[in-house]
């Protein structure tokens, strides 16, 4: 096979890593909450029911901000349900996923999961823009932040939450642009209801940052349209439009699959293209940015055919849902899509990996038993630790091979992070489900001398998996052979492979 090729300058750069790009979400959503971070009883729990073992692998994967409660699930929530005494709240259904909710885990649970994280691990919160409004909202807002001597603010203080939970990120409903949403609207309803929120909530607090909904993916009808509408009613009121995107193998279609950060770095560029031609019309200096806030691997039509068993009249609590259980094959897509979000880093600057625990999850976890790391937790946990600092421009010379979906589409994919130190991470995908992949890469005025780790990860087995059976069956390994020499990077990155190249 030809080599792939780049070079790196740090005079060529996209921009700065936030943090908040290495986050995730938690939503009321089969096991994520139940059994999955929070299970009383449990040999690991602490005296608030959170599991120890959990929150260890949430540190380990290196999650910053935790979007919460949803999600679908927000569209039917009462965020009064979930505050006071756990054993006064009410049990309720919830329309999204056909489920219980008991609300013994609420808003006071949350802020002491993230808190128990670290300080990195920062809290995105959604309000209920589907069955609830403006009124809601700033209900929330005051008993979540303001300090007390207000009816809520003390009734959070009597709750035993003296301290306010500093919530700077909220995000202004979900996915109100599609069908399945309880409440769904048109754009020009949301758009309208989505800037009174907004507006009313910066009232109450001027230095809260907000998501306005965008489209819930680059495929609905809508899309553009959707976003163009929702701006021009919110542009000077919100921070960010959101983006989410999941992806799976259409038809056993294994090397478009490979490719799902084709589509997902297309929608990206999409989705600015659209914000900045609606800041030209409105004149304005603002650059909206974006909050891909759900994306991943995910084998929704599974689910879909899933959902159609249910029956009306059982609505079980906490039930296993979406437990899809992820290959190497799964992780190399999973790492190109990491990447597709650093080479965006300039205008991507919120993500949020969906799920956190249990459901499309890097953390799986047994009631009563382990929790353990799934494929998809390497390459998050990796590009969360050596992925901050400044982005450099990566222009890939790379052979190419034919996809049904996406066309001849580059082998390589590949984006690298320089740190304040000046040390170097390559992140690095091979899309070559047969054959290794030759990779030069030039280095221009950068003092670097010694290649410090390559780490990939790659398996004989592209199918293989980490369960509870065999929870260490796959895990990154230690590649040979890399050298640095005279300014030029020389390795061969193995057919179907995540690789993390760290240079000194």
């Amino acid at each position: 096979m030809h080599k792939a090729r780049f070079t790196l300058d740090p005079a060529f750069t996209v921009g700065e890593v936030n943090p908040r790009l290495f986050g995730s979400f938690v939503e009321h959503l089969g096991r994520c909450v139940y059994t999955g971070v929070f299970e009383p009883g449990h040999p690991t729990a602490d005296d608030k029911g959170l599991r120890q073992d959990v929150l260890d692998l949430v540190r380990e994967l290196g999650v910053t901000a935790v979007r919460y409660p949803g999600g679908n699930f927000v569209s039917g929530y009462k965020w009064e349900d979930s505050v006071g005494p756990a054993e006064d709240r009410p049990r309720r259904l919830d329309l999204a996923w056909h489920s219980t909710e008991s609300n013994r885990f609420g808003l006071s649970e949350y802020i002491d999961f993230l808190r128990k994280i670290g300080p990195q691990a920062e809290p995105m919160m959604a309000v209920n823009l589907g069955t609830r409004g403006v009124a809601e909202a700033l209900e929330l807002q005051e008993y979540a932040n303001h300090t007390e001597g207000t009816a809520l603010s003390d009734l959070r203080v009597s709750h035993g939450d003296k301290d306010p939970f500093g919530i700077r990120l909220w995000c202004l409903g979900n996915e109100m642009d599609g069908p399945w949403q309880t409440g769904h609207k048109t754009a020009e309803e949301y758009g309208r209801l989505a800037a009174e929120t907004a507006r009313a909530m910066r009232q109450q607090d001027p230095g809260v940052e907000l998501v306005a909904c965008g489209s819930s993916s680059q495929s609905m009808p809508t899309f553009a349209a959707w976003e163009a509408t929702v701006l021009e009613e919110t542009y000077d009121l919100v921070d960010y439009i959101s983006l989410h995107a999941y992806y799976w193998p259409e038809d056993g279609d294994l090397d478009s699959f490979l490719a799902s950060a084709v589509d997902m770095e297309s929608f990206i560029d999409n989705v600015v293209a659209t914000a900045d031609h609606v800041g030209a019309r409105l004149k304005s200096k603002k650059k909206i940015n974006l909050s891909f806030d759900e994306w991943n691997v995910w084998y929704l039509p599974e689910w879909e055919a899933h959902a159609k068993t249910f029956e009306q009249h059982d609505w079980p609590e906490a039930p296993r849902l979406l437990e899809d259980n992820y290959s190497v094959m799964d992780a190399v897509v999973f790492g190109s899509l990491l990447i597709a979000l650093l080479r965006h880093a300039d205008r991507v600057t919120v993500a949020c990996l969906a799920q956190l625990v249990n459901v499309i999850a890097p953390i799986m976890t047994e009631p009563g038993g382990p929790a353990w790391r799934q494929t998809t937790f390497f390459p998050f946990a990796q590009a969360s630790r050596y992925g901050r600092g400044q982005v450099l421009d990566v222009r890939v010379d790379s052979p190419k091979h034919h996809t049904e979906k996406y066309g001849e589409t580059d082998l390589l994919h590949a984006t690298a992070v320089r740190a304040q130190d000046g040390t170097v991470t390559v992140f690095a995908v091979n899309r070559s489900r047969t054959e290794a992949l030759p990779l030069e890469v030039a280095l221009s005025g950068l003092d670097l001398t010694r290649v410090v780790e390559h780490s990939a990860l790659a398996d004989a087995d592209p199918d293989a998996r980490n369960t509870l059976d065999d929870p260490e069956r796959v895990a990154p390994h230690t590649v040979d052979g890399t050298a640095l020499r005279d300014g030029t990077l020389s390795t061969a990155l193995e057919p179907l492979s995540w690789n993390v190249i760290r240079l000194a």
